[in-house]
């Protein structure tokens, strides 16, 4: 499994008069933003706007937060360091044991969630790995982040907090997250462009993405067993000619079903669908475990690969199970320890299309000594879940 990654919009009163931070949040949800950060009186509006996360600045004032039925409205969390200590405003104290801004912070006690701080110096460093301390969450800006490296702060904020990094492009995100091989948990993103907010999120969901070794195994047997229940898993994004889903009989090795992108004599395509197998069939999730197709419904979500391993998450619109005719395809994988069998079953369609190192092939063209791409994984599952114990699958 990947970390979560987490994309951070800044919309509180820094950025501009409220219509302009209005249409910042608008274009941040459409594209799909964690959470939207502004100024505790403005909770209540981004409310009206959308469903997200949102992150308030603390006040000193005595503000009252209610939506237009005048009922109460909270922040999912609150920042300090605005207006103070955080960024300049207060003059930093020498001893930060004296600090307004971390006296507030309260690591799941019902103080303060996190702080904001901007980097100026080393001292602000210092003042934000202390922060880190007491608080949950950390958000950190720099008008140059090569005074103050990035690296810097990844090595002293321990696991335990959060950390989101300033930028203010798509392509300041994308090294955020890469940084020292483990990157920021997040990005405050600080602009107007929706195509930016959109290439952050973007960028965001490429480093949360599996990238899985496909190998090639060769077929041994193509058989007709008769007739069993099958599904289609009717997603709701569209397919590439070279996605599909990862499907079998036994959790270690997994076929690539490509989705139905390509027309035929007899059929539209459909590239939203991967005819995906019998119902007893493992299919893989985002999470990198696994789900029988028969358990699948409407709004799970299931992890989408790439002939080169890429992978990408859709949610299930539909899963559509009828009786057919169905193959069943034997396959051999070399391994480390040598030779595997790995196995499933496929409906008897030329529409399903299996993944070669020449390109797609139809299983009802499949035979003996072809070649298809499958994952190998020499693990037991349990209730989908990885395990370390002997399980015999035949």
């Amino acid at each position: 499994m990947t970390r979560e990654r987490t994309v951070w919009l800044r919309a509180d009163d820094a950025v501009g008069d409220w219509d302009r931070r209005r249409r910042r949040i608008t274009a941040g949800l459409e594209a799909g933003v964690d959470w939207v950060v502004v100024d505790e009186r403005d909770v209540a509006k981004v409310r009206e706007l959308g469903d997200v996360n949102v992150a308030a600045f603390q006040s000193d004032a005595d503000v009252d937060i209610v939506d237009a039925d005048g009922d109460d409205v909270e922040a999912d969390l609150h920042l300090v360091g605005k207006d103070g200590e955080g960024d300049g405003t207060v003059d930093l104290p020498g001893d930060f044991s004296g600090s307004a801004d971390l006296s507030t912070l309260r690591r799941g006690d019902g103080g303060v969630d996190g702080a904001f701080v901007r980097i100026f110096d080393e001292s602000y460093e210092s003042f934000a790995a202390e922060a880190a301390r007491d608080g949950e969450f950390l958000l950190v800006a720099a008008d140059d982040w090569t005074i103050i490296p990035l690296e810097n702060l990844i090595a002293r904020v321990g696991e335990e907090t959060t950390l989101v990094a300033g930028a203010t492009t798509a392509e300041e995100a994308r090294t955020a997250f890469e940084t020292l091989e483990i990157g920021a948990d997040g990005v405050l993103l600080d602009t107007d462009d929706p195509d930016e907010i959109r290439a952050t999120c973007e960028a965001r969901d490429d480093a949360t993405r599996e990238q899985l070794d496909l190998q090639t195994a060769t077929v041994t047997e193509v058989e007709r067993v008769g007739s069993a229940d099958r599904v289609c898993v009717d997603t709701g994004s569209i397919m590439d000619d070279d996605e599909g889903m990862l499907v079998g009989s036994m959790s270690r090795g997994l076929f690539f079903v490509h989705a139905e992108t390509a027309d035929s004599p007899y059929v539209a395509s459909r590239p939203f669908r991967v005819n995906a197998g019998a119902v007893h069939a493992y299919v893989r999730n985002p999470d990198g475990g696994t789900n029988y197709l028969s358990e699948l419904s409407s709004g799970d979500e299931v992890q989408v690969v790439s002939t080169d391993g890429t992978t990408r998450e859709a949610v299930v619109g539909r899963a559509k199970i009828e009786r057919r005719p169905m193959f069943r395809v034997s396959a051999e994988v070399e391994t480390e320890e040598g030779t595997d069998r790995v196995e499933t079953l496929l409906q008897n369609a030329e529409t399903i299309k299996v993944a070669t190192p020449e390109g797609r092939l139809a299983v009802t063209d499949l035979a003996a000594g072809d070649e298809l791409l499958v994952y190998y994984e020499d693990t037991a599952r349990h209730f989908g879940e990885a395990v370390e114990e002997s399980i015999i699958e035949k």
